[in-house]
């Protein structure tokens, strides 16, 4: 599928997901959902990729928002169909079985935030701010802000946010829990290529075996999640990668993975 509002491109076993609308600040209408939802499926589906990186275009915003133009008419129905075209398109990255990992490189409010908060690690350039600003307009936000945030920093700093709609530096989103890393804005993508290629020595199985597990923790009580650990675990030992990793550990070598 050729993208009119992303760039993607794969080498070395990372994707990297760029939105790309600009002179919009990167914000997400319904077709950038629509095209975030395929590329998330194709990006699961290709073996060869192990790791993500989402950002946005330019120098100035990850993603500034939903598009307001696009929701300022909307009816009931319509504005619930928007919301679960987010979902959908989240979905897709939240659930697949690789790391994602968020380059916030700017303004990332609202529906860009929630793209970020989807992501399992956020790393924030020091100019970037975030928030969400859906209440100033008579709405809350609406692609899973309401349930990803609380679950990251307390139910009382998610209210706060969301009932204020005031905007926040990266470094008081890290400080209550939102980001894992604050970087100088010039080193921010050194560092998230640093992170991606950390994390595309080790192994592709395990790895997504552990994402599955760690998303459902949230949701699941002790006993039954402790029981899927170990099943999980279990099936890493009939993976190749297991025994190259483990046998690489006792002939004091660099393990070389293949995803099998």
């Amino acid at each position: 599928m050729e993208y009119k509002n992303l760039l993607l491109e794969i080498k070395d076993g990372i994707a990297v997901v760029k939105i790309n609308r600009p002179k919009a600040l990167n914000a997400l209408n319904s077709e950038t959902l629509d095209e975030l939802r395929h590329a998330g499926d194709a990006i699961n589906a290709n073996k060869d990729v192990w790791v993500v990186i989402i950002t946005g275009e330019g120098d100035k915003a990850f993603i500034a928002g939903a598009d307001i133009l696009e929701m300022k008419d909307m009816n009931p129905y319509q504005g619930m169909i928007f919301s679960q075209r987010g979902h959908e398109a989240f979905a897709a990255f939240e659930n697949m079985n690789k790391p994602v990992i968020a380059a916030v490189n700017g303004f990332a409010l609202g529906g860009g935030f929630e793209v970020a908060l989807m992501c399992d690690i956020i790393y924030a350039s020091d100019k970037a701010k975030v928030g969400f600003p859906e209440t100033t307009l008579g709405i809350f936000p609406g692609f899973g802000g309401t349930q990803r945030t609380a679950k990251l920093c307390g139910l009382a700093k998610a209210k706060e946010l969301i009932f204020t709609g005031k905007m926040i530096s990266a470094k008081e989103a890290y400080e209550i829990g939102l980001i894992n890393k604050v970087v100088p804005h010039e080193e921010l993508w050194k560092e998230v290529m640093a992170l991606a290629e950390k994390i595309r020595s080790n192994g592709p199985i395990s790895m997504g075996l552990a994402k599955a597990l760690i998303n459902k923790s949230l949701f699941l009580d002790m006993e039954s999640a402790l029981m899927l650990e170990a099943k999980d675990f279990g099936l890493c030992f009939g993976t190749k990668d297991q025994k190259e990793g483990m046998t690489a550990f006792v002939e004091k070598r660099k393990a070389t993975f293949t995803g099998e």
